[in-house]
C-alpha cells in the first residue's frame, strides 16, 4: 500500500480501538458502565426482592431502616424496601433515559448545527441565534420548567432532558461544519459538478462521526446527572418506579441515622456519570488526530 493510500476502514476502526483499550482509564470506564447495563438487563433476574415491596422484616422494631448486611445487601429503606433491589431497577430507569434523551439531543442537535453550517446565509443564522436563545436559559432551570408543564413520566423526563441538551451539539457541529464547507477540496467536489446530498452525505458528516461520537459519549453523564437532579427536586420520574434521584429524595430526611440511603445511590450516579466521561474523554483523543500521542 502506498503512502497516499488510505487505509481500509476496517483497519482503521481495529486501530483505533487497539488505542482505546491501551488506555487504562477508558478501559475502567468500560468495565463500569458493562457492569451497570449487565445489572440493569438482568435486575429481575438478580434483584432478591420486588422494587415496591414493602417488606415484613424491613424495618426495626423502632420503624428505622435496616443497615447494610445479612439479608439485606445494602440495607433498607423507609418504607422497609430492599435498597439494593430498588438500585437495580434504578439503574434500568437512568441508562434508559441516558441514551433516549441523549440521543433525541443528538439528533437535533446535529441535524441544526449542520443544516446552519452547511446552508449558511439566513437559515443558517435564524438557526444559530434560535440556538443562542436556547443556550441563554439556564439547562436545569429550563428543564424543571418543563418537566412542570407536563406530566412526569419515563418518556416526558426523556424528553424534557433532549429539549435543553441539543445546544451545545449544535455549535460544535455548526462549527465543524462550517469550517468543512471552506475547505478546497469541497469546493473542487462542486467543481466537478457534485450535487450537495453528495457532499453532505459523502464528505461532510464522515468527517463529523468522529466528533458526533464523542460528544454522544460525554452527553450520556449530563443526561444522567440532570435526570437524577430532576427526580431528586420532584419533578423527574415519580414513584413507584425507583430512580437513583428519587431513591435519595425519599430517604433524605434520614441522612443522619441511615447515610447509606444516600451515599450508596450517590456513589451510583457518580460511578456511571465519571465512566462516561473516562470513554469520552479516550474517545476524543483517540479520533482526533491532533491530540494523537499525547495519551
Amino acid at each position: 500500500m502506498s503512502e497516499t493510500t488510505m487505509p481500509p476502514a476496517r483497519n482503521r476502526t481495529a486501530g483505533a480501538l487497539d488505542r482505546l483499550l491501551r488506555r487504562k482509564l477508558a478501559v475502567l470506564g468500560m468495565a463500569i458502565v458493562a457492569i451497570m447495563v449487565a445489572a440493569a438487563v438482568f435486575a429481575p433476574l438478580i434483584a432478591p426482592y420486588p422494587p415496591a415491596e414493602q417488606l415484613f422484616d424491613g424495618l426495626t422494631l423502632e420503624g428505622a431502616p435496616l443497615p447494610p448486611g445479612g439479608a439485606y445487601l445494602f440495607g433498607t429503606d423507609l418504607l422497609g424496601r430492599d435498597l439494593f433491589s430498588r438500585l437495580l431497577y434504578g439503574a434500568r430507569t437512568s441508562l434508559v433515559i441516558g441514551l433516549v434523551a441523549n440521543g433525541i439531543a443528538l439528533a437535533i442537535g446535529t441535524l441544526i448545527g449542520v443544516t446552519a453550517g452547511f446552508a449558511g446565509g439566513w437559515a443558517g443564522a435564524v438557526l444559530m441565534r434560535l440556538t443562542d436563545l436556547m443556550m441563554a436559559f439556564p439547562a436545569l432551570l429550563l428543564a424543571i420548567c418543563l418537566a412542570a408543564i407536563f406530566t412526569p413520566s419515563l418518556w416526558i423526563v426523556a424528553l424534557v432532558i433532549a429539549l435543553v441538551n441539543w445546544v451545545q451539539t449544535a455549535r460544535v457541529t455548526y462549527t465543524e461544519t462550517s469550517a468543512l464547507v471552506a475547505r478546497e477540496f469541497i469546493a473542487a467536489e462542486r467543481t466537478l459538478g457534485a450535487g450537495p446530498g453528495r457532499i453532505l452525505f459523502l464528505h461532510i458528516l464522515p468527517h463529523l462521526l468522529p466528533t458526533v461520537i464523542v460528544w454522544g459519549t460525554l452527553g450520556i453523564s449530563t443526561t444522567v446527572l440532570l435526570e437524577a437532579t430532576l427526580s431528586y427536586l420532584g419533578v423527574g420520574v415519580q414513584p413507584p418506579t425507583p430512580s437513583w434521584g428519587n431513591i435519595i429524595f425519599e430517604n433524605q430526611t434520614y441522612f443522619q441515622s441511615a447515610p447509606w440511603l444516600v451515599f450508596i445511590p450517590g456513589a451510583a450516579i457518580v460511578a456511571l456519570a465519571l465512566a462516561f466521561n473516562l470513554i469520552g474523554n479516550a474517545l476524543r483523543d483517540v479520533l482526533d488526530p491532533t491530540q494523537r500521542g499525547r495519551g
